[in-house]
């Protein structure tokens, strides 16, 4: 009965999880769209600046608190952005076009990156991307069966 309460438990969080997700998005949206009406209504038409300012107000309400789900909301999107304004760079001129996909380059830098941080600074890292690594890098070192690649390989019990 103990696996089914804990299953329960996990089950039970990723709900509240999703939930608040989803209603911290849902609050944004309202927050940037009337926000955005607003300021098109008091100036007469819309203006580009109206979506950033608009944004960091709704970004500052709705995701300001530092909790595991805005701070997973904000590294998706810091992630996209990077990769938006390096594509935007390219048009505008700024830097240019690689001669060759920069992707392979992007890659080995960002695992060397965090591979570095996890064995030398690990506890600048986000607690669940900590985790994982640790589990990855470190509890696979000791390994008991097969099932240990099928499932977590903490023993709990005495096998």
């Amino acid at each position: 009965m103990p696996k089914l309460s804990v299953l329960r438990e996990k089950l039970k969080a990723i709900a509240q999880a999703t939930y608040a997700h989803s209603r911290n998005l849902a609050y944004f949206v309202f927050t940037y769209k009337g926000l955005m009406a607003a300021q098109s209504r008091l100036q007469g038409k819309k203006i580009p600046f109206h979506a950033f300012l608009a944004a960091c107000i709704g970004g500052w309400l709705v995701f300001g608190e530092n909790n595991p789900i805005n701070s997973q909301i904000i590294m998706y999107l810091l992630s996209r952005i990077l990769f938006g304004l390096s594509r935007l760079a390219v048009e505008k001129g700024y830097i240019p076009q690689p001669k060759q996909d920069p992707f392979p380059l992007v890659a080995a830098l960002v695992w060397g990156t965090v591979l570095w941080l996890f064995e030398y600074h690990r506890e600048t890292l986000q607690p669940s991307l900590q985790s994982s690594m640790t589990y990855l890098y470190e509890d696979s070192e000791v390994w008991h069966d097969l099932s240990d690649f099928l499932l977590y390989n903490k023993r709990t019990d005495s096998k």
